[in-house]
């Protein structure tokens, strides 16, 4: 922990966020913070009161939907996602910042532009995300997907036109964009992205259960019959999101990640008697209205119109406001928090336990350190038995004459074409040393007249989607299939100079001298580290040690893996 760091505290304007800003203010002498919330009444709310609190600390406020893009965020005029659903040029726009280029999204983000203008050193994210997502209601939006397809194939079966496209089209469109996983997904990649390049330190993720922690069978939703499918798919992406976050805790480069699971009601903010209560599923506020009695008939109308019945007053109530949770009555509180129920925890607790993590502590609370010691970690016995298994593919190898290198079942897709490249400089040259006799541009010449005179070898490789490109760069040996790139619904890209140089590092295998320039590079750093191992003990191995002086060329592969970073645990 460093005293004077920036905070950026994302759902700073909800209950858990301003109490963590308070505890962060007192406990850990921050330069600034800037809080994020949907609204700037939301900002304001908790600006004010903390920087009249904690003066010599610089509070800053930014407002809008953080899953969006810059333009429709507070300088834009905090466009609401509902609203963008309605119009569809907002569509194509969602559409393409969820499904298309990636980079393009991450340039056009909210959130990554607000991290890499404000460079945090630490972030704590409590926004609830599964909520956000989840509660998009991708099960509903299929019930009317499919709908209005069956109304489209009627219509069409029947030759009748009054079947309209444009809404059919919303319709798809919003089923599109309310799948849950691949906004999640998005958005983690973003965050990470927009992280690494301001040079956060920490991620702290106020993260949930998605039922408060209840099982299966919880009676607590938001008025939906239970289990509701909407809850069931938060808690889905509560846990999905967890799950990637303990990817990105083991990714190199990335800040530490941390997250804490609230497993109860999370309460209070306020008591209060409220005048007017708004209606969370339906929008407004609710009225009083005059009641009739009807007798029961076939049907029931669960929806009249609300003209029919005359409009008394708004109801009020006497409520305790659990922020994102809602408002209950007493009657509510006291069944949920009831003893082997929900129970409930306080936003202090919660807010004291994140400051102990920013700090280093070992709170016991961090899910993702839980999952980290608990999940099963390689074994003595596997590797014992690890050679016995090379050994018996070596003479197979040997016996068939058939080398066994890569298929391209295993990704990433740099794997394959490291392989092969690997096992054409073992072919050649056997040795590390043997390959730092060469320049780059005999490499190149002499691995390419190894290719050429060997058909088998080039079939093998373009068998498995690994097209080998010449030495001139200006031509492809290849099959009828290409592995790279991979662009969705498309098979015939436009080739550029610089499409070529990616597609190339990505998957090819590259003769080019440059590549063999950069193999070089490499191998004269496997070659320094496999002498700095002798008569050193065990401290000279370490991540970057190559042992011996032959080319095996997974080891190489996984060395390359190990330096260019693939893995950190």
């Amino acid at each position: 922990m460093k005293s004077g760091e920036k905070y950026l505290i994302l759902g700073g304007g909800g209950m858990i966020g301003r109490q963590i800003a308070h505890e962060i203010s007192s406990s850990l002498s921050p330069a600034s913070i800037l809080i994020w919330s949907m609204s700037e009444a939301e900002v304001q709310r908790a600006v004010e009161p903390l920087s009249k609190q904690f003066s010599k600390v610089k509070f800053e406020g930014v407002w809008g939907d953080m899953f969006l893009r810059s333009e429709w965020t507070a300088a834009g005029g905090a466009r609401q996602r509902r609203d963008l659903l309605d119009s569809a040029a907002d569509r194509a726009k969602l559409l393409e910042d969820l499904l298309d280029d990636m980079n393009a999204a991450d340039e056009r983000s909210t959130l990554a532009n607000v991290i890499r203008d404000f460079k945090p050193g630490v972030i704590v994210d409590a926004v609830n995300t599964a909520t956000g997502i989840s509660y998009q209601d991708v099960f509903t939006t299929s019930h009317a997907a499919r709908k209005a397809l069956g109304e489209l194939l009627a219509e069409s079966a029947a030759d009748s036109g009054s079947f309209s496209l444009e809404s059919f089209a919303q319709t798809l469109e919003t089923l599109l964009l309310s799948q849950s996983i691949p906004q999640l997904i998005r958005h983690v990649l973003i965050i990470k992205n927009a992280m690494v390049d301001a040079g956060t330190r920490l991620y702290l993720k106020v993260g949930t259960t998605g039922t408060g922690g209840m099982g299966l069978n919880i009676p607590y939703t938001h008025s939906e019959d239970k289990p509701s499918t909407a809850l069931m798919t938060k808690t889905a992406i509560a846990f999905a999101h967890t799950g990637l976050l303990f990817l990105m805790a083991r990714t190199p480069g990335c800040p530490v990640v941390k997250e804490l699971k609230p497993g109860a009601l999370v309460g209070y903010a306020n008591i209060e008697r409220r005048k007017q209560i708004r209606d969370h599923k339906q929008g407004g506020i609710v009225q009083v209205y005059e009641t009739r009695t009807e007798r029961l008939g076939a049907a029931l109308d669960l929806r009249e119109a609300p003209d029919k019945y005359r409009e008394l007053r708004p109801l009020e109530a006497v409520v305790i406001d659990t922020g994102e949770n809602g408002i209950f009555t007493r009657g509510e509180f006291e069944a949920i928090t009831h003893i082997w129920q929900m129970e409930f925890i306080t936003p202090e607790e919660i807010a004291e336990q994140v400051v102990l993590e920013i700090k280093g502590s070992n709170t016991g609370y961090d899910v993702i350190a839980a999952i980290d010691s608990a999940v099963m970690n390689p074994t003595y016995r596997a590797g014992y038995l690890r050679q016995f298994a090379l050994n018996d593919v070596a003479r197979l190898e040997k016996q068939t004459g058939l080398p066994s290198v890569a298929l391209g079942q295993l990704g990433p897709p740099e794997l394959g074409k490291l392989l092969w490249e690997a096992f054409l400089l073992k072919t050649q040259y056997a040795t590390l040393t043997a390959v730092l006799a060469k320049k780059p541009q005999s490499l190149s010449e002499e691995l390419f007249t190894l290719v050429q005179r060997d058909a088998g070898l080039q079939q093998a490789m373009a068998a498995v989607g690994l097209p080998i490109l010449t030495p001139a760069g200006d031509s492809l040996i290849r099959g009828p299939f290409i592995r790279i790139p991979e662009i969705p619904n498309v098979t015939k890209p436009a080739l550029t100079p610089e499409a070529v140089n990616a597609w190339a590092d990505k998957g090819w295998i590259d003769l080019r001298p440059a590549n063999m320039q950069r193999w070089v590079d490499r191998i004269a750093r496997m070659n320094a580290s496999s002498r700095d191992t002798h008569g050193c003990g065990s401290a000279a191995f370490t991540r970057e040690s190559y042992v011996g002086d032959e080319i095996s060329i997974g080891a190489v592969v996984g060395w390359i893996f190990n330096i260019e970073g693939y893995r950190i645990k």
